[in-house]
């Protein structure tokens, strides 16, 4: 893959090498055999809510050929955006491309979509161009629903999708998405700019007389018994934050070039786990936002051989959450390892692995170390001395505790 010649690039002001700039992780997602049970730990155990129900029985020509295979799938958020997470069913997905031939489908990367937030709609628009230009291989662009963003589909050298967006369909205090009758709206290709803007479009559907408050509303599953720092939830934590996500790749350092050259991100650390090489790459303050790991460490590690997912990271509110929460889902038959290795995760101190029920490894943690104005991540010796498995009552605060990106709106 050839890379053009760099010249600048004015986004929104600023100069940069590429015409976009990735702030953060926005969502990501799975294809599913168990869905139902997946369902269950995403939702009921984690907290995830969902915000839209997929129904595909209308995209094939016999509907039959999906009868029995479960749900389709299923968007989940735990902030306002519409949605964090993605659960597909791999059994209808495979019904969908081939019919009842296609059941055999299996495939080791079953990670839907990794999609990374940038600033606004012509960063995307821009990128596209600029990504084809690059030789990226793309897969499509233009506006998805449910969810309402605009994006850049395209793929990395070991055929994970990737997605730029700049913003999405928000969830208000009254908890219902956007109705189907506004998806209108959707475009299957590259937007002419400029377009009409959010507000726009809900003042244009109620001229229409769509009823914007009969989208999707979730109804709760558990009832709220937990006091967690003064409010009544159904779990003792909330997930704050999602990131960093882990992938095994065929070739760490061909990966790690092509997130820093295509994606702008930049290598903090390197390392060398289960005797293979790895890079942690960020895009803002945090130390990192991907991990990436050779292939072969993954039974080193003791991870799934079935996925190319090392593991994705839901951040808690405090460390006291992140303890209530390990005996939590191990109340509820989750299999979580409290004793992480640290060199998996530099920069985050107390950790632990909880695993779903098709055996990806969901990070959990608390605290990620913020990288400062001169780039440089904090010394090992100076890190927190962890002993793996052991767990204080509490800690001393360091002096970026609690730093990043705050949660925002309130916790229910």
């Amino acid at each position: 893959m050839t890379t053009q010649a760099r010249t600048k690039f004015d986004v929104g002001g600023v100069e940069l090498d590429r015409p976009f700039k990735v702030r953060r992780l926005g969502h990501f997602g799975y294809n599913l055999d168990k869905m139902e049970e997946c369902l269950h730990f995403y939702r009921d155990l984690l907290g995830f809510q969902v915000t839209d129900e997929m129904d595909w029985s209308g995209r094939v020509q016999d509907p039959k050929l999906l009868e029995g295979l479960g749900p389709h799938g299923a968007f989940f958020r735990f902030n306002t955006d519409h949605h964090a997470l993605v659960l597909f069913n791999r059994k209808v997905l495979a019904a969908m491309r081939g019919g009842p031939g296609a059941m055999q489908f299996k495939s080791e990367i079953d990670i839907n979509q990794i999609t990374w937030q940038v600033g606004s709609l012509e960063e995307v628009v821009n990128a596209g161009q600029w990504l084809t230009d690059e030789g990226v291989r793309i897969n499509r662009m233009g506006r998805d629903m449910p969810g309402s963003n605009w994006h850049t589909y395209f793929f990395d050298p070991d055929g994970h999708t990737n997605e730029l967006y700049y913003g999405m369909e928000q969830i208000g205090w009254q908890g219902h998405s956007k109705p189907r009758s506004m998806y209108y709206r959707r475009f299957g290709e590259r937007p002419e700019l400029p377009q009409i803007n959010e507000s726009q479009e809900v003042a244009d559907a109620e001229a229409k007389g769509i009823d914007i408050l009969s989208g999707y509303r979730p109804q709760p599953n558990l009832e709220p018994t937990y006091n967690v720092n003064g409010v009544l939830l159904p779990r003792p934590f909330k997930v704050v934050r999602l990131s960093p996500i882990g992938l095994f790749v065929d070739d760490v350092k061909a990966s790690q070039a092509f997130y820093e050259q295509h994606l702008g991100f930049t290598t903090t650390e390197e390392a060398s786990i289960g005797g293979a090489p790895a890079a942690f790459l960020r895009a803002n303050t945090e130390h990192h936002i991907l991990t990436l790991l050779s292939k072969s460490a993954r039974t080193t590690l003791g991870m799934s051989p079935d996925t190319t997912s090392a593991f994705f990271g839901v951040q808690l509110a405090n460390y006291r959450q992140l303890k209530d929460a390990i005996s939590f889902l191990r109340d509820h038959g989750v299999r979580v390892d409290d004793n992480v290795s640290a060199e998996l995760h530099p920069s985050v101190d107390y950790a632990a692995h909880a695993f779903d029920p098709e055996g990806h490894c969901v990070l959990l943690y608390y605290y990620m170390e913020q990288i400062g104005w001169d780039g440089k991540p904090r010394p090992q010796a100076a890190r927190r001395k962890v002993t793996p498995g052991v767990w204080p009552e509490t800690l001393e605060a360091l002096p970026d505790s609690f730093g990043g990106e705050p949660y925002l709106g309130p916790w229910g």
